[in-house]
């Protein structure tokens, strides 16, 4: 759309913010209400679909975008209104100032340093309290699309997550059928191999939103994304750890991202609360030891909880280790002492 150009009767587009292959967002003047910017997503619709697939497709679009609406919190903005015009959807949402954290993350890494850890992690911090009030809601929300390039940083220093460009809401009937305003896998480096599905076979979940916020995290902190889902799956050892990359990341942080962006989501944290814990208090036990696929999580075993509760028997082991070493020794045969005769010496008389 060019500026200029008037929706619904009320929003003025002044400029085009980004572009995707679903649609657009803008930035707009609310005609309405004087003096106010908030920004259009634009959402397209399959144009090879139905008339039927897109009846539904746009009830779909005004039952999620109604849930939207009601979401109020300082790390997301604000859906104020949705509507449809010449068959293509808009979220209209609070226009955010400032920069994404991509953009602060390439200004850093062109100037050949990292971005400081604390700071990273005080955004961390706000991206758990926005992801676990989605999770929170009935039914629970899922992004799927966290990345640095959906994350700004406004003026006076908050985080947003600016783009609900792939939510879901999970169906009430089964947590694992998830119903979404906008068809889309996200971003490659960034989604778990669950979303690879899509629509109708992906199962997308709250820990999906788990790695693809540790996938962020790694990214920001070492300016490298961490290598795709499907790549890992092919060749597991591939991936760099993050202090391999940034040795000035704590331990502490490594770990949690590693949990974060674990394969399988049985392998990740089991909530966004979870993941704060293990990011935030360096005495939360190791994490937990690989196991196989669908093991259930109640036989997680963790060393420092199996060595405590198992030293009495490890005492006795080593009790018997050391008798068997002792009584060995004491039953050893004593060599015999032999005498050796030295050999006489060999006198030559020349002839």
């Amino acid at each position: 759309m060019t500026p200029g150009a008037v929706l619904r009767g009320r929003y003025k587009i002044v400029a085009s913010i980004g572009q995707g292959g679903m649609g657009a967002v803008y930035e707009a003047e609310d005609q309405v209400l004087a003096g106010r910017r908030c920004a259009l997503k634009e959402v397209k619709l399959d144009p090879n679909m139905t008339d039927e697939a897109r009846r539904q497709a746009q009830e779909q679009f005004y039952r999620e975008a109604s849930v939207l609406a009601r979401l109020d919190h300082p790390t997301l903005p604000k859906v104020s209104d949705y509507f449809s015009e010449d068959d293509i959807d808009f979220l209209v949402m609070d226009f955010v100032p400032g920069r994404d954290l991509k953009d602060i993350m390439n200004e850093a890494r062109r100037a050949g340093q990292f971005l400081d850890e604390a700071e990273v992690l005080n955004w961390a911090a706000q991206l758990c309290d926005a992801l676990a009030y989605l999770h929170r809601q009935e039914p629970a929300i899922v992004h799927r699309d966290i990345k640095p390039a959906n994350i700004k940083l406004t003026p006076d220093g908050r985080i947003k997550l600016v783009d609900f460009g792939l939510v879901k809401i999970m169906a009430d009937d089964d947590e694992n059928r998830t119903l979404t305003v906008v068809q889309g896998r996200g971003t490659a480096a960034y989604t778990p191999l669950e979303q690879y599905g899509g629509d109708t076979t992906g199962h997308s979940e709250v820990r999906s939103d788990l790695y693809s916020l540790g996938a962020t995290l790694y990214h920001l902190l070492t300016n490298q994304p961490p290598l795709d889902a499907k790549q890992r799956f092919l060749n597991p050892t591939k991936l760099q750890t993050p202090r391999n990359l940034n040795p000035a990341i704590s331990l502490n942080t490594e770990r949690a991202l590693l949990a974060a962006i674990a394969m399988h989501p049985d392998q990740r944290p089991a909530t966004v609360d979870d993941f704060r814990t293990l990011l935030f208090n360096s005495a939360t036990p190791l994490p937990v030891i690989n196991r196989p696929i669908g093991l259930r999580r109640d036989l997680d075993v963790r060393w420092p909880d199996a060595m405590q509760h198992n030293r009495g028997l490890i005492a006795a082991v080593i009790s018997l280790i050391l008798l068997a070493f002792v009584v060995t020794w004491v039953a050893a045969p004593i060599e015999s002492t032999v005498s050796l005769t030295p050999t006489p010496a060999i006198t030559v008389t020349p002839r």
